[in-house]
């Protein structure tokens, strides 16, 4: 598996290259097939390669399988540079970049307020800023035997994951998928052990949508009530897979590579929403800046009921210095964010489980990364 999976990472690396490097990301949502990689031949020189030297970088282990194919695509245009990114979690990685050892981090939250009131000592004349450039669907993966369909929503998942509902039976299941035959099979409910931006974007949709039902802050760290832990995405979804009865949430591409069924989500629209790309790019688009001045932090809408838009949806942030950038990584860190957020960069996701930035924000984005100083 692993070495097909490295297969698969070196073949889209391949064909992202051949994309088209005109600067402007597909609709959200679209069926146009065009925008997937090896679709159109780059013209030579697509990619702007400022800066000489090494970039270090590490955070979000969300965005790995992104960075390992944005950072092969980059280097192998901009041959003296060479990008060092280590996926060592969101908190690691902010805190790395705090110190200011790192040109850039990976962060699948935006900073907080004491974060960004810390980083104006790293940011000579600045501050931090989010940058979104990665989306993507965090499923709700299941192993339920004999269900292959199973709808839930947010105070149903609530009460799952605190121990309220705890058999696949239970009436709220039962009504939610009235033809579905449910086992009288005890529910397994596995949690991450580590501090994660999955689970502080999963409780944050809990905690959004059915304030009711999950009664918790939302956080990093996991403070719901029962349930089992396993380390990493890599672990919760190992833990579904081989655990009869098992629930738990991750990134889609855990549950598309070990086949794993994801549950649809009752969001009040008029069908219940699939776990999907292009579900989660609409979403997104449907997600308001917070964040001020050039600060593009989004704030996800997890109460929408438009057609198709999946909620549970995790943004990656790339955690930069507005101003006060090292002089020696202040270009080859622009001319990267700039590959990254290009249609180039976006469209090399979608076959990996992630979901491009709707046009609007990676145009802001982009916008952004040239007044970087």
């Amino acid at each position: 598996m692993k070495l097909q999976r490295k297969n698969r990472v070196r073949a889209l690396a391949v064909g992202a290259l051949a994309v088209s490097g005109a600067l402007a990301l597909t609709a959200c949502g679209s069926d146009d097939t065009s925008a997937s990689p090896g679709g159109t031949a780059a013209k030579p020189g697509s990619i702007k390669c400022d800066g000489k030297g090494k970039l270090l970088a590490s955070g979000s282990s969300a965005q790995k399988n992104a960075m390992d194919v944005w950072v092969q695509n980059y280097s192998g245009a901009c041959k003296d540079t060479e990008i060092n990114y280590q996926p060592t979690g969101s908190g690691a990685g902010i805190t790395t970049f705090l110190q200011g050892q790192t040109a850039f981090a990976g962060s699948d939250s935006a900073l907080k307020p004491e974060e960004v009131a810390k980083s104006k000592k790293v940011c000579k004349g600045g501050q931090a800023i989010n940058l979104p450039m990665v989306g993507g669907p965090i499923a709700v993966g299941y192993n339920v035997p004999g269900v292959d369909d199973l709808v839930l929503d947010a105070a149903t998942l609530g009460k799952i994951f605190d121990s309220e509902i705890t058999n696949w039976n239970d009436p709220a299941i039962k009504k939610l998928n009235p033809g579905a035959k449910l086992p009288d099979l005890k529910i397994q409910a596995f949690h991450r052990s580590d501090d994660s931006g999955t689970t502080d974007n999963f409780t944050k949709y809990l905690k959004g949508a059915a304030p009711a039902s999950w009664k918790h802050e939302p956080a990093k760290t996991w403070e719901g009530k029962g349930g089992q832990a396993a380390s990493g995405s890599a672990g919760v979804s190992s833990q579904v897979k081989q655990t009869s009865g098992a629930i738990s949430y991750f990134e889609l591409s855990y549950a598309t590579a070990s086949k794993i069924p994801t549950a649809k989500l009752n969001t009040g629209a008029k069908t219940p929403v699939g776990a999907t790309v292009d579900n989660a790019s609409k979403a997104i688009g449907e997600a308001k800046q917070v964040g001020k001045g050039d600060d593009l932090a989004l704030e996800l809408n997890y109460t929408s009921k438009a057609e198709g838009a999946y909620p549970i949806t995790l943004v990656t942030y790339e955690v930069a210095c507005d101003k006060g950038n090292k002089a020696e990584t202040l270009p080859a860190t622009k001319s990267f964010l700039t590959y990254v957020a290009s249609k180039e960069g976006q469209t090399a996701l979608k076959e990996l489980g992630y979901a491009p930035l709707p046009t609007e924000i990676a145009e802001k984005v982009r916008k952004t990364v040239k007044t970087l100083s």
